[in-house]
């Protein structure tokens, strides 16, 4: 099937934080692709986020992790899809089932939006494959969003002159410098009242990832706060 909305999300809960206030005007059947979704392999320790979470190994957290994303995607109405790429990939490795899903399930009318890479090597990774998939399949140019709560490092978070500022970061403009299309910010509204409601709630159903997040970047679910503005660029090839 032809979806109207891809949402490709590098790790279990990187879609819901970046983008489900804009989700809500987005046209469905709509679908969360999550490409590190793999179980790990055998003989691999739990990484230090895994321990930060709770988990004892990282099957365990791998195995909680979906099924905390199903009870998100649940709750805000769209597929869940989980690639069978384990986490922490080696540099340069192909992702699996990546370029085919979206050549096989994206279309003219499809509205893509894959990550940006801010503050996290991962992402630039799915970004970049994404990218060349979709252009060597001749489809349209995705929209590319902010990586929550990564991109609110930047003062002017939550202002117009956030995309400009993120630019001009040193470390978390890197992987904005280093696209090799043309982009253009998109205005996007702040996720407010049962916008802001719903992407809460999905928010809240990854459980295990919200201490972490807290002590690295604070109130993470104040209103108004990191969660509460959102942002994507308009790609062009």
């Amino acid at each position: 099937m032809s979806y109207r909305t891809i949402v490709v999300s590098p790790h279990f809960d990187d879609a819901a934080l970046s983008v489900a206030g804009l989700l809500d005007a987005l046209p469905r059947p709509a679908v969360f692709v999550t490409v590190f979704g793999g179980a790990p392999h055998a003989d691999r320790a739990p990484s230090a986020w895994d321990r930060l979470c709770g988990f004892t190994s990282a099957a365990e957290a791998a195995r909680e992790r979906r099924a905390e994303d199903a009870r998100a995607c649940e709750l805000l109405g769209v597929g869940q899809l989980v690639l069978d790429n384990p986490d922490a990939p080696a540099n340069g490795v192909r992702l699996a089932g990546l370029a085919e899903f979206l050549t096989t399930h994206a279309g003219a009318a499809t509205r893509v939006l894959i990550p940006m890479g801010i503050g996290n090597a991962d992402h630039a990774v799915v970004r970049d494959q994404s990218l060349q998939a979709l252009a060597a399949a001749g489809l349209p140019a995705p929209w590319i969003y902010a990586d929550l709560p990564y991109a609110s490092v930047v003062p002017q978070w939550g202002t117009e002159a956030a995309a400009r500022a993120l630019a001009e970061h040193p470390r978390a403009g890197a992987p904005i410098r280093a696209l090799t299309c043309s982009i253009a910010p998109c205005r996007t509204p702040l996720v407010k009242g049962e916008v802001w409601v719903a992407k809460r709630r999905a928010v809240l159903a990854y459980a295990s990832q919200l201490a972490p997040l807290a002590t690295d970047f604070g109130e993470v679910l104040a209103v108004p706060g990191p969660l509460t503005h959102e942002l994507v660029w308009a790609a062009r090839f």
